[in-house]
């Protein structure tokens, strides 16, 4: 697709968010299995829902567009995914609570790949005129927002000590 105007950026992007998701909640779900403190399983579980309930989203978004959601790949997504798993899954990690604090920074990495793509995305839509959009990609711009909190709050109610 050519790009010629605000409209195609944002369908682009919508495209290249998808794909990130997709990338992203396989990674994720990966990162739960290997996690160890039950707080971490659980918020991570609870992420992948997320992505997932994202992903569900910016189909529909994309479709009423009368485009495909699978129209671009995300290569940005695939290189933290790739440092996902070769940090926080295939890593010599030999303590626990060190690998979790490892998972966490990686999964914090892809959220804020997420973050920056729906505020922009949010923010395309607006400009667009675009108001149910706009509301939709703003409630999944706020769950990948708290998601990142939910993350640090984890991280630093006891992961990161426990790691030390």
């Amino acid at each position: 697709m050519a790009i010629a105007n605000l409209k195609d950026i944002y369908i682009d992007q919508l495209q290249d968010i998808y794909s990130a998701d997709t990338q992203a909640a396989k990674a994720t779900r990966e990162l739960a299995e290997a996690a160890h403190h039950p707080e971490l399983k659980k918020a991570l579980a609870a992420g992948v829902e997320g992505i997932e309930e994202g992903r569900k989203t910016l189909s529909e978004i994309i479709t009423a567009h009368g485009e495909d959601p699978t129209g671009e790949f995300c290569k940005g997504m695939e290189g933290l995914v790739r440092e996902a798993r070769s940090h926080g899954l295939d890593e010599e990690i030999t303590d626990a609570d060190a690998r979790d604090a490892m998972i966490i920074t990686q999964y914090q990495r892809m959220t804020h790949y997420g973050i920056a793509g729906y505020g922009c995305l949010t923010a395309f839509a607006k400009r667009l005129g675009l108001k149910e959009d706009a509301a939709k990609l703003q409630k999944c711009l706020d769950a990948t927002a708290h998601g990142d909190r939910t993350m640090t709050e984890i991280a630093e109610g006891g992961v990161n000590k426990a790691a030390a």
